[in-house]
């Protein structure tokens, strides 16, 4: 006998995919371009997971979870197939901070409310 599989859609799934998929193609064009007019990125991501590169410092600082902007003051953007790099200034000091892709959990440009 044999035994029909059976799935379902997995909606959800799909869609955080393609969300994904616009953070980092946004990304990847403001490598290429920079960022155009009012443009800006607010990018929340988990902090506690052994994949997110970062200082000591801001790891204690920010235990769970992170927002940084990209909007004025960042260097050194990198975005490749599974995670973003960017230099950002805190307090002064200049930190670089790798983020991947699965870790993100919020993408906002609120210049043109997208979210």
């Amino acid at each position: 006998m044999v035994q029909k599989m059976t799935f379902s859609f997995d909606y959800e799934q799909m869609v955080q995919k393609a969300l994904l998929k616009v953070a980092k193609d946004a990304l990847q064009k403001t490598v290429e371009n920079g960022l155009p007019g009012s443009h800006h990125f607010y990018l929340t991501f988990q902090t506690n997971r052994s994949d997110v590169d970062m200082s000591p410092r801001l790891k204690e600082m920010y235990p769970e979870e992170m927002t940084i902007a990209l909007q004025h003051q960042f260097w050194d953007l990198i975005v490749n197939d599974t995670t973003f790099s960017v230099v950002l200034s805190f307090d002064n000091i200049h930190e670089k901070i790798t983020v991947p892709f699965v870790a993100l959990m919020h993408f906002l440009d609120p210049s043109v409310k997208f979210g």
